[in-house]
């Protein structure tokens, strides 16, 4: 694919207003090549389950993966969503087939695919890149979760809205002095016994601040969740493994800071990998 044909940003009129409106713009060729003519080479299903020493919860996670070129496109997805026999009929389909048809994850895992190819984050000016160090999950898990809290713009004492709970990011919002009320569709309790919501109308409408994974554009609840944050003036980072190119075309547009950890995932390895941290223009670094 040709990097050098589409502009930096989006210009003014194609700024999206969610995610509906960035497939419409996508698929018309407004941010780069028509994706009619671009092939998603593997499309490809990830398992896999977690359990950080000292902590009582068993993360079980499920990624759909697109290749395109150089990059890959990722969204996470709810146990028995998605199988693994849809790789085998999606891949090596034109692109926009697949940001057109099929289940959302893979929608999304596809337009994360293609804006990743446009603009690679490894490629990128604006991030600041963090290494994570080498190590077993539970130091890497801590760095990523402090380096994530840093993006948070809010005095000591602020509530912390949390939709999509990991409990070493709540650990890092409380250390940063912040008040964590925690939303989860699949965990009641963190970690420490604190009560996770699963009506994230609750947090949004009294959080000081947003802090959301990017399993939301997965599940169809970001653009819910970015309109809220809109609306009352509060912050929203997102901490993105799911769409995380997705989540950067949404950066001064209601998302005021972005973790990107594009595929392959921190929790694949043992070795330095990198975190690119962005904010929207006027944010403080």
């Amino acid at each position: 694919m040709d990097r050098t044909a589409p502009p930096p940003t989006a210009p003014p009129d194609t700024q999206p207003a969610g995610t509906d409106a960035l497939f419409r713009t996508a698929l018309a060729g407004r941010l780069g090549p028509e994706p009619a003519g671009l092939t998603a080479t593997s499309v490809f299903w990830a398992h896999h389950g977690t359990r950080l020493a000292g902590g009582d919860v068993t993360y079980l996670n499920q990624y759909l993966l697109v290749r395109l070129g150089g990059s890959f496109g990722a969204c996470a997805f709810e146990a028995g969503e998605v199988g693994p026999e849809l790789c085998r009929d999606a891949s090596g389909s034109p692109l926009d087939v697949l940001l057109r048809e099929g289940p959302l994850p893979l929608r999304i895992a596809a337009l994360d695919a293609y804006l990743a190819e446009l603009r690679p984050h490894r490629e990128e000016l604006d991030p600041e890149t963090v290494t994570l160090p080498a190590g077993p999950p539970e130091v890497r898990a801590v760095a990523r979760d402090a380096a994530i809290a840093e993006l948070i713009d809010a005095p000591r004492g602020a509530k912390v809205g949390l939709i999509g709970v990991v409990n070493p990011l709540v650990a890092a919002i409380r250390e940063r002095g912040g008040e964590p009320l925690p939303c989860d569709f699949n965990l009641r309790t963190t970690q420490w016994g604190d009560a996770v919501t699963d009506d994230m109308r609750q947090v949004l409408d009294t959080a000081d601040a947003v802090v959301a994974t990017g399993m939301t554009l997965g599940n169809g609840s970001f653009d819910t969740i970015l309109a809220r944050c809109r609306e009352r003036g509060v912050p929203l980072v997102v901490y993105a493994q799911s769409g995380a190119a997705v989540a950067r075309e949404f950066l001064g547009a209601g998302v005021t800071a972005l973790s990107a950890e594009p595929f392959p995932f921190s929790q694949f390895s043992a070795d330095p990998t990198p975190l690119y941290r962005y904010r929207a223009a006027g944010g403080r670094s």
